[in-house]
């Protein structure tokens, strides 16, 4: 017999393993400019929180959305219009991005959220496109060659931003607020009646609860996340283009948050790192990357089906 103590103890433990994992991550974000690009690892923090950002609706809420770039896209559109045109401090950008990207998930998710399954996924694929063309033709996004020299700021009127090390600061606090949000998302009540709500919907709706509510709910914090993600690289390259927002992007941010480990919250962080790292590094073989990504993701789904951190996981028999 399990003696009783013994459920608060493992819980405890399984805390500890969280908070240390947490502290690598961080630690490795926090030394690694010293010997990598910092350009390119505010690259992987970006993506990293976007793909975090869709691990919350997939693999804590069961929602596949095919046209979750729609958010980071529009969110960085935004964000580059506020700070070039208007002339708005950095964190007023990713604010107003943010909050963009939220007001456009709650609308899409409102539609969406009527259906389950794959029809869930198509009608985000649809809806996607459609801001897909709408970022194409409207005259402030700048068409095919979207906003341009975007200017990085200075962050609340003080930091000027147009130093790589200062920006790289900006951006690792906006990647682990995010990723503490998404962390404190998961580990509340609410993020425990999503995952009622992924194992068995109907049982969920049986002991009372609005499912369509909670769902809208997820929606509208992932893509709002998403959002933060897109504004922060827009400010970070200093550019907004049809890239962030095409279909493509959608696919990649499932290849990320699977080859990662769907359900874990570090698996995201991780299948971005790994995804980024190869696109930057096989950049020369051109269109091949996609074959390259495409092979890996099929040796992941047949030989690390939980992802890496979750095969890691499963290892040492702890939740990541």
């Amino acid at each position: 017999m399990t003696h009783p103590a013994s459920a608060p103890v493992a819980a405890s433990s399984t805390d500890k393993s969280l908070w240390v994992a947490f502290a690598i991550m961080v630690a490795i974000f926090a030394i690694a400019p010293i010997w990598v690009y910092p350009v390119f690892l505010m690259k992987v923090m970006c993506f990293a929180l976007f793909a975090c950002a869709f691990n919350l609706l997939l693999g804590f809420g069961g929602l596949l959305s095919f046209g979750h770039a729609m958010f980071l896209g529009t969110a960085g559109y935004a964000a580059a219009h506020a700070a070039k045109v208007w002339g708005w401090n950095p964190e007023l950008a990713v604010l107003f991005g943010t909050l963009c990207s939220a007001a456009l998930s709650f609308v899409v998710g409102s539609l969406a959220i009527r259906r389950q399954g794959i029809y869930f996924a198509m009608i985000t694929l649809a809806l996607a496109q459609m801001i897909f063309f709408f970022s194409l033709q409207a005259p402030f996004t700048g068409g095919e060659d979207g906003i341009q020299a975007v200017p990085r700021g200075q962050l609340f009127g003080l930091f000027d931003l147009s130093d790589n090390h200062r920006m790289y600061m900006f951006v690792m606090a906006i990647f682990v607020a995010g990723f503490l949000f998404v962390w404190r998302v998961v580990h509340s009540p609410f993020g425990q009646i999503l995952k009622a709500i992924r194992e068995h919907q109907d049982r969920a709706t049986s002991l009372g609860y609005d499912t369509d509510r909670f769902k809208l709910l997820a929606f509208v914090i992932s893509g709002a996340l998403a959002g933060t993600a897109g504004a922060t690289k827009s400010l970070v390259f200093q550019l907004a283009s049809l890239t962030d927002v095409h279909w493509s992007m959608s696919g990649e941010v499932v290849l990320m948050t699977l080859v990662g480990g769907m359900g874990t919250l570090f698996g995201p962080v991780a299948g971005a790192a790994v995804i980024v790292t190869m696109q930057n590094y096989l950049a020369q073989l051109g269109a091949w990357v996609t074959v390259v990504q495409g092979v890996i993701f099929v040796i992941c789904v047949l030989a690390f089906r939980r992802g890496i951190i979750g095969e890691i996981a499963h290892w040492i028999k702890k939740p990541l």
